[in-house]
């Protein structure tokens, strides 16, 4: 069998994850893979449209495909969903249709949930029949039972194929609407009151986000900072190169202005995104702005600002994108201020929307109000603490410093005072008396110290 492989490595066939394609060709002589560069080759990909076209007649030739690639920040690398929203753009998507599927990603399993969800629901847009994920930890190939999975996996995947399994969708179509917002005149617009917000946005003259952001800009007495992603100097995507690692500086430095322009916004005491829906997710535009932004490798950006979007397009639909929303805000040390959207369809409603969320982004600015972080938070910080400290300590050290001066390496073992309390009670509960003479107690005492804290602050 023919399977197209899209490597979604900009690092092309240099890169870990091909590493795993290669392996499973080799464990499967018996079938045709060919390896498609559409992350590293996108920019000749965008300019000579017979090359574009050339890629997509070696899917339609297929039997299956294998969508291939690393993690970058959240989600898949901007220059993959820059060849995916090409694909749509061109009117390309039937040589999808039909095809069976798989993923397979490299990565830290950081936020490696979102990025399969989301080639899995362009899988179901495009019409193809998707078998399953695998999403293996970058050294997994070292480990023989790893292998052994990959194997099955790739082997399961071959045999469906074969046997023309049948497949269902996970994805619902997107209902996306029409309808064309009409701002209407600010009543009472807020002071900022110092505070410094910047909207960074990618959209075009009279679409609905640009008269949002407008509409927004509006809602205060003073100027505030937009920007245009597409006037931004950014000459293409993360590279996955690393050079930034040793001492936060991107190999970009002296070919565009992204992190002069990255770094004059790190006084904003509010940062909003706006951009419309393409596909699953936003633009490829905005994820460049996001993968560009690891110059700054894995140290929060945005610590105890505020951050916001707004959005034109079916967001309800999407709870994948509302989790990396609140991911990219947790992860950041930021708080999420609000999510303004054009769904409701109705213009004074929106017009209402982004008035209360002028207000919101002062008033939690000027409080200095961060709410706790879900999981996303809590799990991303852990998991990267853990890699820095090990793994990552090369050549991340940059990271490593970052975090060793800010105390980020709160390991539970240094939790002294948890561990003498229950060392102790493991201890005395070993004692059968003891430890029936607990359990009636624990329910009661747990609560005296929060007892205390409601009773006296």
């Amino acid at each position: 069998m023919k399977i197209a492989v899209l490597n979604g490595s900009p690092k092309g066939e240099v890169s870990v994850t091909v590493q795993y394609v290669k392996f499973i060709q080799k464990k499967f002589p018996g079938h045709e893979f060919e390896l498609i560069n559409v992350a590293h080759d996108i920019l000749k990909l965008e300019k000579d449209n017979q090359a574009f076209l050339q890629a997509i007649e070696t899917v339609k030739g297929s039997d299956g495909v294998i969508w291939a690639f690393p993690l970058y920040v959240f989600l898949v690398a901007s220059q993959y969903k820059r060849f995916i929203e090409m694909v749509f753009e061109r009117g390309v998507t039937s040589a999808f249709e039909g095809k069976y599927a798989c993923a397979l990603s490299t990565s830290i399993h950081f936020f490696d949930h979102t990025a399969h969800s989301y080639i899995h629901g362009i899988c179901d847009d495009l019409g193809m029949k998707f078998i399953e994920s695998f999403s293996a930890d970058m050294d997994d190939i070292f480990v023989d039972d790893k292998r052994r999975i990959l194997t099955k996996w790739a082997g399961d995947f071959l045999q469906a194929i074969k046997n023309q399994a049948p497949t269902s969708k996970s994805y619902a179509p997107l209902k996306c609407s029409s309808f064309a917002y009409k701002p209407g005149k600010t009543i009472k617009p807020v002071d900022t009151g110092g505070i410094k917000i910047r909207v960074l946005a990618d959209m075009d003259e009279k679409s609905n986000i640009a008269n949002m952001v407008d509409r927004f800009r509006k809602s205060f007495k003073q100027d505030i900072e937009v920007f245009n992603l597409r006037d931004i100097d950014m000459k293409g995507g993360c590279l996955g190169c690393l050079q930034c690692a040793f001492d936060n500086v991107c190999v970009y430095r002296d070919k565009d202005g992204f992190m002069e322009f990255f770094n004059s916004g790190s006084d904003s005491d509010v940062t909003v995104f706006a951009g419309a829906i393409k596909d699953r997710f936003l633009s490829s535009r905005i994820k460049m702005f996001w993968d560009r932004s690891f110059f700054n490798g894995h140290i929060p950006t945005r610590i105890g600002k505020q951050v916001g979007f707004i959005v034109s397009g079916p967001l309800s639909q999407l709870a994948n994108l509302q989790e990396i929303m609140l991911g990219q805000a947790e992860m950041s040390e930021a708080n999420l201020a609000g999510v303004i959207t054009d769904e409701s369809g109705d213009s004074s409603t929106i017009d209402a929307l982004l008035d209360d969320f002028a207000v919101k982004c002062v008033d939690y600015s000027q409080q200095k109000y961060i709410r706790p972080s879900t999981f996303l938070g809590v799990g991303g910080h852990k998991l990267f603490r853990d890699q820095i400290w090990s793994r990552l300590r090369f050549p991340f050290d940059a990271d490593f410093r970052f975090y060793e001066s800010h105390g980020m390496f709160d390991f539970p073992q240094n939790d002294t005072r948890y561990l003498e309390f229950s060392g102790q009670m493991v201890k005395m509960i070993q004692d059968p008396k003891m430890r029936e003479m607990v359990r009636k107690m624990i329910k009661t005492e747990m609560l005296k110290g929060y007892q205390k804290v409601v009773e006296t602050k």
